[in-house]
């Protein structure tokens, strides 16, 4: 029995109708921006393995050092315990978020985090005697799939068996200067009527939104009044943050901070599953008591792990040994260059931010589920590009270590693929 008998056999994949899905694709090895197929096809990774891998696949120093961790300390139980790796990755994340963030909260996955996030600001009211039960969140938004981050993103298909079971939120608009006015009026409104616990967001762009991205100045304008509510802010920095964006995190566009941030994918490199909550001082003192029912009742099995830990100091090493964010900088001006190469074409919209290039088709009906999709996928599966379209829009976001010709590649098929369904749209 071959891989791809065997996987169907026995796995179970994500997003995925098993029933009528194409076969998968047996990945066997990585080097940079490229993954090798059982046949020994060269792909390019144009998404970073759903935007995780931040310096390419199998970097040798970041294999070298997981194992010299995993030679040292596996594991250890993160409950009355620690060890060297969580202090030190700990301790240099802070400092590379500055901003106002003094502690770290571990779990495992980016849903993960923002679930932590969610509960936190609950608890921080609670723990104060105050019932707060609503957020607000933006519409389109995506923050996980598990239970809280569920009902804090845009309600759809993918929620649908479970939406009588999600709490209460308040789904604002992305902020535009044309709306605005009215987004605050009803942020101002919804508090009048609501106990709002708190704010979350994803920073400037929303991922599976489509790569939508909105102005910093707007966001920061709907925190001051949250700020002024009482209403705590959480950054959901899982996919923007390690540099997606152009800076190390999106929320240093702007000048308010947020209370709450939630990290993972680019944490460690795209290497191992790892996941943080960090908070603001004032948060993390609403749970400093006497009694130990304000204690944050919260934890995983493979909370801190030590490998993980490792892999994500040895990836912020390689933000300064291999000048990371220099590197996304060049991405940046590349994707400018393809912009305005396409700029003529009528049928598209193009957006850029950091490492993130989005193509938008203009079609009726656009959305995850559009027609499109199937012959974005066709197309690039042909030529062993790994693109995973969002309906009608395909994107780029791949590792900072992606060569010029390699993004050429990318840039060549996007052309070919926009004059190709040209007189479709």
């Amino acid at each position: 029995m071959n891989l791809i008998e065997q996987d169907k056999k026995v796995n179970w994949h994500p997003f995925t109708q098993m029933q009528t899905a194409p076969d998968p694709i047996p990945m066997v090895r990585g080097d940079k921006e490229f993954l090798f197929d059982e046949q020994g096809n060269r792909w390019i990774d144009a998404i970073s393995s759903w935007w995780v891998t931040v310096h390419g696949h199998a970097h040798p120093y970041m294999a070298q050092k997981i194992y010299e961790q995993a030679s040292t300390l596996d594991h250890v139980i993160f409950a009355h315990f620690t060890h060297p790796k969580v202090v030190e990755l700990s301790t240099r994340l802070l400092e590379k978020v500055q901003l106002n963030q003094v502690r770290c909260f571990y779990s495992d996955n980016g849903s993960t985090s923002v679930e932590v996030g969610l509960k936190m600001a609950i608890q921080a009211h609670y723990n104060q005697g105050q019932k707060r039960l609503h957020f607000f969140a933006l519409e389109g938004a995506y923050h996980g799939d598990t239970f809280g981050a569920m009902a804090v993103g845009e309600r759809s298909v993918f929620s649908a068996p479970f939406d009588d079971l999600l709490f209460d939120v308040t789904f604002l608009p992305v902020p535009t200067e044309e709306n605005i006015g009215s987004i605050k009026q009803q942020i101002d409104e919804v508090c009048q009527t609501k106990d709002v616990a708190g704010f979350v967001y994803e920073p400037l762009v929303q991922g599976t939104a489509g790569m939508r991205m909105y102005s910093a100045e707007l966001l920061q304008e709907m925190m001051v009044m949250m700020k002024e509510r009482n209403v705590l802010c959480i950054a959901d920095e899982v996919f923007v943050g390690f540099g997606r964006t152009g800076k190390m995190f999106a929320s240093h566009y702007m000048d308010v901070h947020p209370d709450i941030m939630c990290f993972s994918k680019g944490l460690t490199g795209g290497i191992i599953a790892l996941g943080i909550t960090s908070c603001t001082q004032e948060v993390y003192d609403r749970f400093l008591s006497e009694d130990s029912m304000k204690t944050f009742f919260h934890g995983h099995s493979y909370t801190a792990n030590p490998i993980a830990c490792s892999a994500g100091c040895a990836s912020l090493d390689l933000f300064e040994q291999e000048k990371t964010l220099e590197r996304i900088a060049g991405i940046h001006n590349q994707h400018l260059a393809f912009i305005d190469s396409v700029k003529d074409q009528n049928h598209i919209s193009c957006r850029t931010m950091g490492s993130i290039l989005a193509v938008e088709f203009k079609v009726e009906n656009g959305g995850y589920f559009n027609d499109l999709a199937g012959k974005v996928h066709a197309f690039f599966k042909a030529r062993y590009l790994l693109v995973r379209p969002l309906g009608n829009i395909i994107y780029l976001v791949p590792p900072a270590c992606i060569s010029k010709n390699s993004l050429n590649e990318l840039y060549e098929a996007f052309r070919l693929f926009i004059e190709e369904v040209k007189d479709e749209i």
